[in-house]
């Protein structure tokens, strides 16, 4: 049992090019809150964690508020860029993007570089203001040379776009290369994309898997599933099939298809996990729902007794409608 082929995001076709000429938007690597950690590092006082950091670590936003309010009026950067985001997402204060925006521009004239990159967010989605791609590239390439890991990233995936820049594989694998360093997960993976593909770098396999390795170890569920493939097949790796089992259950947990279908097979075959046709024939039922059929196990599960079967079925249809649930 041999596993390959190139593997992206589970929602897309299994090619190189796909995942980078989609619309950007749902690339971006902050459309969400982020972490309260990326808001700025700056937020702390001499090593003292910043009160109004805190409360917003903690979800007090109202505390967060007022003391972001008081630490802006003494000009500091990092406090309003913390008010633009209380704002942006309507914590603590009804959502306001016209302040949001305000707070993040003065933040912004004062080199902050969260503040930066949380305008060019607010004008790639035409918040505050009419929707520019052309604002956003500018604002994410000022954020991205201020360091900004996440814009760095983005940069890459305009590059590769081709749209808001020339197209230029080259270019978009020296902005993933620095957000690689910083410890980006999504520009992790997509380097190791671009040497496995021997697109914009040369082509090197070994070098894809170390970086695909690290964006597994960050909880990139793509480069999860990718580095579990190449462990269990000791490409350019040590081949180790139980570490690979335990990456593909984890990435199944995670709702994978790919990785429900590996770990199906694998039950089935009792390599890096004991056999076990229950549990072979219940996660090849969720990737079957996910979009990954298998033949090979659609015989294998019709060669079970109904009991096996029938468990199976019930244990498939709980964990799905416990993720419908979730949603």
């Amino acid at each position: 049992m041999r596993y390959g082929g190139h593997l992206l995001r589970a929602a897309r076709l299994v090619v190189f090019a796909p995942m980078f000429l989609s619309p950007l938007s749902p690339l971006l690597a902050q459309t969400k809150p982020p972490p309260a950690a990326t808001i700025n590092t700056a937020l702390a006082n001499q090593g003292a964690i910043d009160l109004a950091f805190g409360a917003y670590q903690r979800g007090f936003y109202l505390t967060a508020l007022t003391e972001a309010s008081r630490r802006a009026q003494q000009n500091d950067p990092a406090a309003m860029t913390l008010l633009g985001q209380l704002y942006a997402q309507g914590l603590g204060v009804g959502r306001d993007d016209s302040k949001a925006a305000q707070w993040f521009k003065q933040a912004a004239g004062l080199g902050d570089r969260e503040a930066i990159f949380a305008l060019a967010m607010f004008s790639f989605e035409g918040r505050a203001g009419p929707r520019s791609g052309a604002e956003a590239a500018r604002l994410l390439t000022e954020a991205a040379r201020l360091g900004h890991p996440a814009a760095n990233y983005d940069v890459g995936l305009l590059y590769m776009q081709g749209q808001e820049f020339k197209q230029d594989f080259a270019r978009a694998a020296e902005y993933f290369r620095i957000a690689a360093n910083a410890g980006n997960a999504e520009a992790q993976y997509a380097l190791a994309t671009m040497y496995k593909e021997g697109r914009g770098v040369a082509k090197d396999t070994r070098q894809a898997t170390q970086l695909m390795a690290k964006a597994a170890v960050a909880g990139n569920l793509d480069a999860m599933v990718e580095f579990a493939i190449a462990q269990f097949n000791g490409d350019a790796t040590d081949k180790d099939e139980s570490a690979a089992a335990r990456l593909f259950l984890s990435a199944a947990r995670r709702g994978s298809p790919i990785a429900q279908n590996r770990l199906a097979r694998i039950l089935m075959a009792g390599r890096g996990l004991p056999a076990d046709a229950t549990e072979a024939i219940r996660w090849h039922i969720v990737a079957k729902q996910g979009g990954a059929g298998d033949p090979e196990l659609d015989v294998f599960a019709s060669k079970q007794p109904q009991t096996v079967r029938d468990a199976a079925d019930k244990a498939a249809r709980k964990w799905l409608s416990t993720q419908v649930a979730a949603r």
